[in-house]
């Protein structure tokens, strides 16, 4: 069962891992050697051009004369000369470790390069080199012809291309106190670089995606995935912002839009919250099941690897559930009686207070969360009241109380305190009136932000990149099979010979678990941001978004993803510390033994592990929030033990996501469920916000009763749809567009006639014009 008394896990969740780990996670334990051949080349060039000192006794106006010479260098014809001078630029990027002491001094020489590469124009050259590589056919063609690609494959793209920019992106976008002024103006510039394209037609994102579809549709394979998802992960949350941003990008939105404060900062809040224990993995309740059942062995080891496996069981029975699921004797015996009475009457406010509760909970002062009431939720509520009470309904009037009894009448007015109208609401408001009313509404005003400007280039490629993306994260999931028609995603981690010790094949195994779950870490977080970035900009990108990550299986590959030891996956120890970026630089590499190998950090957990499972949860939460057809795929695709599974994990906030698709689901999981599972049900209760009239833990809600899915899924696309091709479709329908009317400008236009019209107009006026009868009452009907 993995660790059973999980401790309490001190993890913050944000943007990003530290600085150091960030570049860390760029190079793969394969590259290393690779480091000290930038510095050779660096050196071999360095003094020929200045005698007997060092780049850091350098000059401000020496280091930008060096510079402009390499770069110089770039535009020879000669490859392998063009790959010496940007291996040279790649050491400078890389904080010129050969001059430096300690860790500390890498990482700040690698920022003062990184600002100074920028301002001299290195990104503007090296685009255009990949541009040039991308468009290598050779090297494609090559590529596609070796039953085997390895690192040398791409060794020009991958390890100096790609790493420059990639160092330069984030060095410049980490923000630090001590920073000059003119690097804050640098970073602006960049941003405004990276978001609004310059020279070219589209932002650097799209070139990046562009290289994700490439490589998933097999036509380059050599492109060295880890490198190019890190860099479009780092280039979108330079340009559109973090989470931070977020929030105060939404408190803006809603103050133009006039609509009522936040009602609490949902960072803050989710830092403050305690992890509660997980609720089925006790070690006394182990024993007393033991106990009980003398007559059955403790369960076998229950092989993880795909859904069918474990969708054996049914999450509807409690039979055979051992440890994994409460038992209703122990737990809930004296829940039992309350609970059919509450079925059965769910106007009851309090339970009965004669049977004393089992266990004491300890609840805090407060509730975490302020409760929220959508304006479908009041009228909802208004119209069972007077279907009960007067017989009739009102539709949509939400003011009109005459008639209902006075307790009604409070309810409504606390409903109506905790209402809570989104941005989204008002965009689709929005959206229903300029369908409705295209002409006398005119023009929409559209921002031109970084988002807008990314969406309207993405648009028409939109599924592609998504499937793409969904592809590599199959390859990289832990559970999934190594099978003969799957993409190979470590090209750029494989050597070029294989390992012959068994040191080598430990090393090289660590390297590939690591690699895959960097590419776990940055699909799931690129993903994640653009969800929520659309949303802000537009309800309706968002489910284009969403709606294509479905189309795609988004929904049961993130539950493949979770149907692993999840402990184990968070506490894996898939690095080498010894081999991390920069301490392999200024340090001399011991001789790797196997001590040394498994020697690595001492850590509780793996930062980035923890990170990737938040960010999957969150992706889960967005894609079936308030979708009833997609909360049914959780249901069908039998995800409610394999997230209570989860919850093993003593971490507050990927608990609350946890919680969160549990609560969704409660309802159609059957009440045998929720009698057998009351301590998640009390931990939903404690941790998840709270809808003031949701029905989610007894089933009795009217969202509970058959629904006609597709029509759903239909529904909304044709909405996507209208709002695409309303606000992007350039050519605009001939029904709408402006009739020229003035008789001087229409015969005044030029129009270009065939050449041999001249010799047959006069036949072209008798069929065309004479012969053509003229009715000219018809014209009395427009007048």
């Amino acid at each position: 069962q993995g660790s059973v008394d999980c401790p309490n896990l001190e993890f913050e969740y944000g943007d990003t891992d530290g600085h150091g780990a960030e570049l860390a996670e760029l190079y793969s334990y394969t590259e290393e050697p690779e480091l000290s051949n930038n510095r050779r080349c660096f050196e071999e060039d360095f003094h020929t051009q200045v005698q007997d000192r060092r780049w850091l006794e350098l000059d401000g106006a020496q280091q930008k004369a060096y510079i402009m010479h390499l770069l110089d260098g770039l535009e020879v014809v000669s490859r392998d000369k063009r790959l010496k001078v940007a291996r040279a630029i790649l050491y400078l990027a890389q904080g010129v470790f050969g001059d430096c002491n300690n860790e500390g001094d890498v990482l700040h020489w690698s920022r003062h390069n990184s600002f100074l590469l920028y301002r001299l124009g290195t990104f503007t050259a090296f685009l255009e080199l990949l541009n040039m590589e991308i468009d290598n056919s050779q090297a494609c063609s090559s590529a596609l012809r070796k039953p085997a690609i390895s690192l040398a494959d791409s060794t020009e793209l991958s390890r100096v291309l790609l790493s420059v920019m990639y160092l330069m992106v984030e060095n410049i976008r980490v923000e630090q106190e001590a920073d000059p002024p003119e690097w804050k103006t640098c970073r602006e510039t960049f941003r405004m670089e990276l978001s609004f394209p310059v020279h070219t037609e589209e932002p650097f994102a799209l070139l990046l995606f562009t290289m994700v579809t490439k490589f998933c549709s097999g036509h380059a394979p050599h492109f060295p995935m880890k490198k190019v998802l890190l860099l479009l992960w780092k280039v979108l949350l330079f340009t559109l912002g973090g989470f931070e941003t977020l929030q105060a990008m939404k408190v803006r939105k809603r103050e133009d839009l006039g609509l009522p404060p936040l009602p609490e900062d949902s960072i803050q809040v989710m830092r403050s919250m305690r992890a509660a224990s997980p609720p089925t993995y006790s070690i006394e309740l182990m024993e007393q099941q033991q106990q009980k059942r003398g007559h059955r062995s403790r369960r076998p080891l229950v092989k993880q690897d795909s859904l069918d496996i474990y969708n054996e069981r049914d999450p509807f029975k409690n039979d055979e559930a051992g440890v994994d699921e409460e038992e209703n004797d122990d737990v809930d015996s004296g829940i039992e009686g309350e609970l059919d009475l509450m079925e059965r009457d769910a106007i009851i406010p309090v339970m009965p207070a004669q049977r004393p509760p089992i266990e004491r909970v300890s609840f805090p002062k407060g509730l975490p969360w302020a409760p929220k009431v959508r304006q479908k939720d009041i009228e909802h509520f208004l119209e069972a009241s007077r279907n009960k009470f007067i017989g009739f309904t009102l539709g949509q009037d939400t003011e009109t109380l005459i008639g209902l009894p006075r307790p009604i009448h409070e309810s409504v007015k606390t409903l109506k305190q905790h209402k809570y109208v989104s941005i989204s609401d008002v965009q689709i408001k929005n959206e229903e009136e300029l369908e409705k009313c295209p002409m006398s509404l005119g023009e929409e005003e559209v921002q031109e932000t970084p988002c807008e400007v990314l969406y309207r280039a993405m648009l028409y490629n939109l599924p592609q990149y998504m499937i793409a993306l969904l592809k590599i994260l199959l390859a990289a999931a832990p559970t999934s099979k190594a099978k003969t028609d799957s993409i190979n995603i470590l090209a750029d981690v494989l050597p070029e010979e294989m390992p012959i010790t068994v040191l080598q094949s430990m090393k090289l195994g660590i390297d590939v678990n690591r690699h895959k779950e960097i590419i776990v870490k940055s699909i799931s977080a690129l993903l994640l941001l653009l969800l929520k970035h659309f949303k802000l900009n537009h309800i309706y990108q968002f489910e284009y978004v969403s709606q294509h990550l479905v189309f795609a299986n988004c929904i049961p590959l993130i539950l493949k993803f979770f149907n692993q030891n999840i402990m184990s996956y968070i506490t894996a120890k898939n690095s080498i510390s010894v081999l991390d970026y920069p301490h392999c630089t200024v340090y001399d590499l011991p001789e790797l033994t196997a001590e040394s190998l498994e020697a690595g950090d001492n850590n509780q957990f793996c930062w980035r592990n923890l990170f990737s499972c938040i960010n999957l949860l969150r992706i889960l939460n967005k894609l079936t929030k308030w979708k009833h057809s997609r909360t049914m795929m959780l249901v069908v695709f039998k995800s409610a033990p394999i997230l209570k599974r989860a919850l093993k994990v003593k971490q507050a906030m990927m608990q609350l996501y946890v919680l969160k698709l549990l609560k969704i689901q409660t309802k159609y999981l059957g009440r045998q469920w929720r009698k057998s599972n009351m301590k998640t049900m009390s931990a939903i209760y404690q941790k998840v916000r709270h809808r003031m009239n949701d029905d989610w833990a007894y089933g009795n809600d009217i969202d509970a009763r058959p629904w006609d899915f597709q029509a759903e899924e239909c529904t909304l696309r044709a909405n996507i749809e209208a709002f695409n091709s309303r606000r992007y479709d350039k050519p605009q329908d001939s029904e709408f567009a402006p009739v020229d009317n003035c008789l001087q400008s229409v015969l005044g236009q030029r129009l270009e006639l065939p050449e041999d019209f001249q010799y047959s107009y006069e036949l072209w006026l008798e069929r065309e014009v004479f012969s053509q009868p003229i009715r000219w009452e018809e014209l009395l009907h427009y007048q």
